[in-house]
């Protein structure tokens, strides 16, 4: 339940509230609007001038609460990464759901996380002081700070396939690959457990089948067996790098 609501006009202003106890940020409310019994205090991003896009050389620069409808419909995102966009969540909550809190709250199934991790997204984490972690690092360990920016490779190819239940389910499996200009290869298998797995990081893009393979081999649950996911992985990899040719 929220007690107190607080629209600082600074990010100075807004750290030292958020250092506070029993206090998080408010991005695009879809998270904490859903009533909780615990008291909380909300820190109201949105006068930070946090969601922007920015074009800057080889990179993408998006603010924190760049909201995933205003990535998807913006000239620089890749056609891959909207279709893990619309996976993600229906329009209704595309509208309000920011990068920052989609990722704080995704899981293993989280067709978004995927594709980041994919990319090497790196993000912007202000605490006592600023740093820069991979969003690898985050997604784990999700660490104390308030993100601030995200940014990602502008000239990178980009995959991304899953299968589901339904067509707007969130995959059972799915494979992210994005290959930079030097050659260098990223693929991520999704669907299951906390996170998104990393197959591979190489210079060599052959053998992903095999990598998305490895990735699947602890991802029984309710949804799937491993084997299953296996297999699916292995054909979903298959399918991105001929995507990518």
């Amino acid at each position: 339940m929220i007690t107190t609501y607080h629209r600082p006009q600074t990010l100075d202003e807004a750290l030292t509230l958020l250092a506070q106890p029993n206090t998080l940020p408010l991005g695009g409310g879809t998270l904490l609007s859903c009533p909780t019994p615990d008291p909380v205090s909300v820190v109201d991003l949105q006068a930070l001038g946090l969601n922007t896009i920015t074009r800057k050389g080889n990179d993408l620069e998006l603010g924190a609460t760049v909201t995933l409808q205003q990535l998807l419909e913006s000239e620089h995102c890749p056609e891959a990464l909207k279709a893990a966009i619309k996976l993600e969540a229906p329009l209704n909550l595309r509208n309000s759901a920011t990068m920052a809190g989609t990722l704080v709250a995704g899981d293993g199934r989280s067709p978004f996380a995927a594709a980041l991790l994919a990319l090497d997204a790196k993000i912007t984490v202000q605490g006592s002081s600023a740093s820069v972690i991979g969003v690898g690092e985050f997604l784990p360990l999700r660490p104390q700070g308030l993100i601030t920016a995200i940014t990602l490779p502008a000239q990178t190819k980009f995959a991304f396939e899953y299968t589901s239940r339904t067509p707007a389910d969130k995959p059972i499996v799915s494979a992210a690959l994005a290959q930079w200009p030097s050659g260098r290869a990223r693929l991520v298998i999704g669907g299951f457990g906390k996170s998104p797995s990393l197959a591979m990081d190489g210079t060599e893009s052959a053998g992903v089948d095999s990598a998305a393979r490895n990735a699947c081999h602890e991802a029984a649950d309710d949804f799937a067996s491993a084997d299953y996911r296996m297999d699916v992985a292995a054909t979903l990899a298959k399918r991105c790098l001929e995507s990518l040719k």
